[in-house]
């Protein structure tokens, strides 16, 4: 082959398109199946680890059913009536989520003025910690007595016990920006709301993040407790009416519920925050260390 031929060739091949990497659609399946498992399977384990010391120790001790039920029969009682204590669980959800979004939406609301005011924090955040130490089960009989058996109490309730930890996490978050990146910010004459957007916000997530995984268990719990002064559906009523006619059983098969139902959120927030903050150095550093 003479030089020419030879020079053809080299650009013919220089000129073919790069060789594209791609990942075969069974690896990807394996890599999220992993990813998964990562998760789900140690608190698994120990989940079952518990539920298995918790059997063996009532058969041994031969532990009265109307004291501690054994967990396999709590099981079956669940798995028996599914429906049923699905159908109270969605009316507990149902509150304890209208009342986090309250909840935190006063919660953010109130941080925002508060984070760009001393004086107005501190006017407000004694006030806040009133609200914190205040104990629900005092508050909730006024909130029936002020708003009825309906559903407003529960939903009030559950945006108290919320409000508190997210207004503090949000005041954090809000002023914890970068100062160099403020500073640019503030040389490129850019005004306080596009500091907030570009700046004080995002700077904020992995703070609301925290304050929400605290926050979205606790909403349960607060709904659950209104439950107890008035309602006639819900969890926290089934728990009221098992308990007098010792129904251990059925009690804590509204217990497992509410379990379910916490952990379930908190995993949902999880994900979601790995989602949207996977720029931020702990998304790196989890991905990392697995």
């Amino acid at each position: 082959m003479d030089r020419t031929s030879l020079d053809t060739t080299k650009r013919f091949e220089a000129a073919r398109p790069a060789k594209r990497f791609t990942v075969r659609l069974p690896e990807l399946k394996l890599s999220v199946l992993l990813s998964a498992l990562s998760y789900v399977l140690p608190p698994a384990v120990a989940i079952l680890s518990a539920v298995l010391v918790w059997q063996v120790l009532v058969e041994v001790r031969n532990v009265p059913t109307y004291i501690v039920p054994a967990p396999f029969d709590v099981f079956k009682r669940l798995w028996s009536d599914f429906g049923f204590f699905a159908g109270q669980g969605m009316v507990t959800l149902a509150e304890a989520m209208s009342g986090f979004v309250i909840g935190c939406f006063v919660a953010l609301m109130l941080a925002v003025f508060m984070a760009h005011s001393r004086y107005l924090e501190r006017s407000l955040l004694p006030l806040a910690i009133l609200v914190k130490v205040t104990p629900v089960i005092a508050v909730a009989p006024l909130f029936v007595i002020w708003f009825g058996f309906g559903v407003m109490p529960k939903i009030l309730i559950a945006a108290l016990i919320t409000f508190f930890p997210t207004l503090v996490n949000g005041i954090t978050g809000f002023r914890s920006v970068d100062q160099g990146a403020l500073d640019f910010l503030r040389s490129l004459k850019a005004s306080q709301r596009e500091i907030f957007f570009k700046l004080r916000f995002p700077s904020a997530l992995p703070y609301l993040f925290a304050a929400f995984r605290v926050s979205i268990p606790l909403s349960v719990i607060g709904a659950v407790v209104g439950e107890w002064f008035s309602a006639d559906r819900g969890l926290g009523s089934v728990i009221i009416v098992a308990n007098s006619n010792l129904d251990t059983i059925t009690l804590f098969g509204a217990v497992f519920t509410l379990a379910f139902l916490g952990i379930g959120l908190t995993i949902l927030v999880s994900v979601l925050e790995k989602k949207v903050l996977f720029w931020h150095e702990s998304s790196i550093s989890d991905k990392m260390g697995r």
